[in-house]
C-alpha cells in the first residue's frame, strides 16, 4: 500500500483522499422508497373536509386478524383552516362514515392493501390509548414516523383532528409487509 504523506504544505488544507463516487458510489434507500417499489406502499387520504363545531375528522385503518402482514406508519400531513389538535391512538371506534379504498404508491403495481379503512367526522369511541397528541396552527402539518409505528394484525391505529369548526385534510402514509 502506498505511504500518503500526510501534513501538506502550510499554505494547504490537510490531505485528503477522494473517493471516485462513479466506482464507488454510496447509494441509500429508505424502507419506504424499497416498499413502493415493490408495490407495498399505500397512501389513504380524506380529501379536504368540512367539520362541525365539536367534532373531529377522523381517520382509522385496521390491521385484520390472520392478515399475514404488519404495517409501518411512514408518516401523516395534511393541513388545517384554524387552530386544531391531531391525535393519533391505538384502537377506537369510528361510527359510520365511508371506507375509503388505499391508494398504492406504485402506479405500475397492481398490489392493493391489506387493511380496512373507516372515515366519518364526529368523536372517536370505545377505548383508545393516545400515545402521540399535537397542537396545529392553520396550515399545513406534517408528522413522520419513517416505520416507526408498528400495527400489527388485530390492532387500529385511528387518527382525530379537531375539534371545532375547521376544514381539515389528513393523508396516512405505511408499507406492509
Amino acid at each position: 500500500m502506498t505511504n500518503y504523506t500526510i501534513f501538506n504544505k502550510s499554505n494547504n488544507p490537510l490531505y485528503t483522499q477522494l473517493t471516485n463516487t462513479y466506482l464507488v458510489p454510496a447509494i441509500e434507500g429508505t424502507p419506504g422508497g424499497d416498499a413502493a417499489k415493490s408495490g407495498a406502499f399505500f397512501i389513504l387520504t380524506t380529501g379536504s373536509v368540512n367539520v362541525g363545531g365539536g367534532n373531529s375528522l377522523l381517520l382509522q385503518i385496521t390491521n385484520p386478524n390472520g392478515s399475514g402482514k404488519t404495517v409501518y406508519i411512514s408518516g401523516v400531513m395534511g393541513g388545517v383552516s384554524e387552530a386544531a389538535t391531531i391525535t393519533i391512538e391505538k384502537n377506537g371506534t369510528i361510527t359510520g362514515g365511508t371506507t375509503p379504498t388505499p391508494f398504492n404508491a406504485n402506479f405500475g403495481s397492481a398490489n392493493t392493501s391489506i387493511v380496512t379503512a373507516k372515515q366519518n367526522t364526529g368523536n372517536l369511541t370505545g377505548t383508545p390509548t393516545t400515545f402521540t397528541s399535537v397542537p396545529l396552527t392553520a396550515g399545513m402539518y406534517e408528522l413522520k414516523f419513517n416505520g416507526g409505528i408498528v400495527v400489527t394484525a388485530n390492532q387500529t391505529l385511528s387518527l382525530t383532528i379537531g375539534t371545532g369548526a375547521i376544514t381539515a385534510s389528513a393523508n396516512l402514509t405505511w408499507w406492509e409487509y
